[in-house]
């Protein structure tokens, strides 16, 4: 019989709530204690004190450029290694699954690295959940740190993403703008083949938004940054976190919370008007994790200023240096949301938005066993995949949260 391991003295993320309860694993699976007394009369062979501390799923990050000098968009020839690089980095900031994120790239690289990215599971590493595929079908004017050169239109309708892409079994995310020709039959055909569609880099006004909805699209690509700014009469995508023209639709939105990309009041905005919606991401580019320098962003150079990725000679923001570990936490400071609420917004929301949240982002019987432990301030613990444990962090060190400086994003 299987080894059954029970975990005590701790709060567990469950049904929306933090509880005391205990956890128990068996083969990488979260079990229902219920069963293994009642039915199979069993009982743990190990137990676990947490002492005190809190059990969450392991965080979900579906924007991520690269880190640990791997930038996912340039690195052609080693992109197995890179992305198996960057699965065990992620791990010290309790990332257990993640979608490796192409920027705005000549089609050949699309064509190189996208068949490369598999969806898998390591045993020592985060899992990829799939490619997210952020441009080239974007807006000029709203382009950020996307090479102006490499941006397409969609004329050709689905037919352009096929000869772009080429091979996108393995892509789960799309980000595009809307207001684009033909973004309509896009929309429908990469719903229909189960990739979520997102809208961001985009000129779009609310209608465009919400017609975009409408055929499918679900995500809002990091909210606010690199799209039309909030306007009373026409709020652009930002519009649709309350708009009541999408058939009751749930939209979801990724949100930089680095302290730079978004600031604290408008974090609070976004909270309070759609708190189901949000989803924390990084945006991270190869330079997390690293001291400050110059580094590469696809096609382009990025230079690490003042606690910010620029792409270099500006001041346009290219991605960021946050991990998600630090997200987690400068939300839960400029929000004042409860743990409960900013732990599903790292967890459960990512994973319903990509269809796997009966194996990822919960704590559910049945779940994969991928989880992490917190303290009280958020700091990760130890972060385990499938039951057993892959870090543990040393002594801990506190950080200071800067307020945001003046950049640019297009």
């Amino acid at each position: 019989m299987s080894n059954i391991t029970q975990y005590f003295n701790c709060r567990i993320l469950q049904d929306h709530n933090l509880v005391w309860e205990d956890l128990w694993v068996r083969d990488g699976i979260i079990e229902d204690p219920r069963e293994l007394f009642f039915k199979e009369k069993t009982s743990p062979q190990f137990r676990v004190d947490c002492n005190g501390l809190i059990i969450s799923p392991g965080y979900l990050d579906i924007q991520l450029n690269g880190g640990f000098e791997v930038d996912f968009s340039s690195n052609v020839e080693n992109v197995e290694d890179g992305v198996q690089k960057v699965s065990r980095g992620l791990l010290q900031y309790g990332v257990t699954s993640f979608c490796p994120t192409i920027v705005t790239s000549p089609d050949s690289v699309y064509k190189q690295v996208v068949p490369k990215i598999k969806t898998i599971e390591y045993e020592d590493g985060a899992g990829v959940l799939g490619v997210h595929l952020e441009g080239p079908f974007i807006s000029t004017e709203k382009r950020g740190a996307h090479p102006v050169k490499y941006i397409k239109s969609m004329n050709g309708g689905y037919q352009s993403i096929i000869e772009t892409y080429g091979d996108i079994k393995n892509v789960c995310i799309v980000t595009l703008a809307p207001e684009l020709e033909q973004s309509a039959e896009v929309i429908k055909k990469l719903t229909e083949k189960n990739i979520a569609v997102s809208l961001g880099h985009s000129m779009a006004n609310l209608m465009e938004a919400e017609k975009a909805v409408n055929q499918g699209a679900k995500l809002i690509t990091h909210l606010f940054n690199a799209m039309l700014p909030f306007h009373h009469r026409d709020p652009g995508l930002v519009g649709l976190l309350t708009s009541h023209n999408i058939s009751g639709k749930q939209i979801y939105y990724g949100l930089i919370a680095d302290g730079i990309h978004t600031d604290p009041a408008a974090i609070r905005i976004a909270y309070k008007a759609n708190p189901k919606g949000l989803i924390l991401i990084t945006d991270a580019i190869a330079a997390m994790g690293l001291k400050p320098g110059t580094y590469q962003l696809g096609q382009q150079c990025v230079t690490i200023k003042n606690s910010g990725a620029y792409l270099a000679g500006s001041n346009v923001l290219a991605g960021s240096i946050a991990n998600m570990a630090q997200c987690v936490r400068f939300f839960q400071y400029a929000s004042g949301a409860s743990l409960e609420d900013v732990l599903e917004m790292a967890t459960l929301h990512p994973a319903l938005l990509l269809g796997v949240e009966k194996n990822k982002g919960t704590l559910d019987y049945g779940s994969d066993a991928d989880f992490i432990l917190l303290n009280d301030e958020l700091y990760v613990q130890a972060t385990y995949i499938a039951g057993k444990k892959v870090y543990e962090a040393p002594n801990l060190t506190t950080e200071k949260f800067l307020l945001p400086a003046a950049v640019s994003d297009n």
